[in-house]
């Protein structure tokens, strides 16, 4: 026999859990109704903007200069940027190799430059220009000079092709390089002459130069105390005293040196 079911006894029930589905749309309708009010007094507050904008790395030029190439500044809204696209202004200056940009907390910027490195410095007729590892030339005046000089070194190529060679010299020889001149002839060959701190000349070919150099400490390490003279490196690798190069020194040379 099938068994009755009394609709009215169920009817209480069906209404409470209506009354119950009510309550809960309710509740999420004013939960969204409460977080929209609260990102609206958000955005009307300082607690939006931005407040500090901390730059760090900053070396060849001043960190308004970076501030106004980011494009951000205090005042704007915290959500009106992205950093990626920030990243990518600072990353585009030719002497910055690499940038980051975090949002901090609520109302702060962090902006991170690394420049590139100094490398040298171009000589254009006593007047200096700092050169990049990436052989770019700062338009900037040069206070002192702290690394190698480079001379005749005008077009940006070849100073790209020098600044690559230099990068793979060991440190203990770059340190000891004083100048750099490339050769004026025009020949399908870069020849360059190098002048060492310690008072020896070195002459190389730009495309080989790293190479041959990287051996300098152990050439001079055969070398009589206080011998100096020319190693060319241009074919193989060998040295020269200053004498059988040049001659012996006249006497006005002798006695300055004295």
């Amino acid at each position: 026999m099938d068994k009755v079911i009394d609709i009215e006894e169920r009817i209480p029930t069906l209404r409470e859990r209506r009354k119950k589905r009510t309550n809960r749309k309710f509740v999420a309708l004013l939960f969204i109704f409460l977080v929209l009010l609260a990102i609206l007094l958000y955005t009307q507050t300082k607690y939006s903007k931005i407040q500090d904008i901390n730059i760090t790395g900053a070396g060849m030029y001043d960190v308004q200069d970076y501030q106004d190439a980011s494009g951000l500044e205090p005042g704007q809204s915290m959500w009106s940027f992205d950093e990626e696209k920030v990243e990518k202004k600072l990353a585009s200056l030719e002497w910055v190799e690499q940038a980051s940009v975090e949002k901090k907390w609520l109302t702060g910027v962090e902006i991170k430059i690394d420049e590139y490195k100094k490398i040298g410095y171009l000589d254009q007729n006593n007047n200096y220009q700092l050169i990049l590892s990436n052989g770019f030339a700062v338009e900037k005046p040069v206070a002192a000079i702290n690394g190698p000089i480079f001379t005749n070194f005008e077009d940006e190529k070849t100073r790209e092709k020098l600044v690559s060679q230099l990068t793979k010299v060991d440190s203990e020889v770059f340190n000891l390089i004083s100048q750099v001149i490339l050769s004026s002839e025009e020949t399908n060959t870069s020849y360059v002459t190098l002048y060492m701190n310690d008072g020896n000349e070195v002459r190389g070919v730009l495309s080989t130069l790293s190479e041959k150099l990287n051996y300098y400490p152990s050439v001079i390490a055969q070398l009589k105390n206080d011998q100096k003279g020319v190693i060319d490196m241009e074919v193989g690798i060998f040295f020269r005293s200053f004498a059988d190069v040049y001659g012996p020194p006249k006497k006005g040379d002798e006695d300055e040196e004295s």
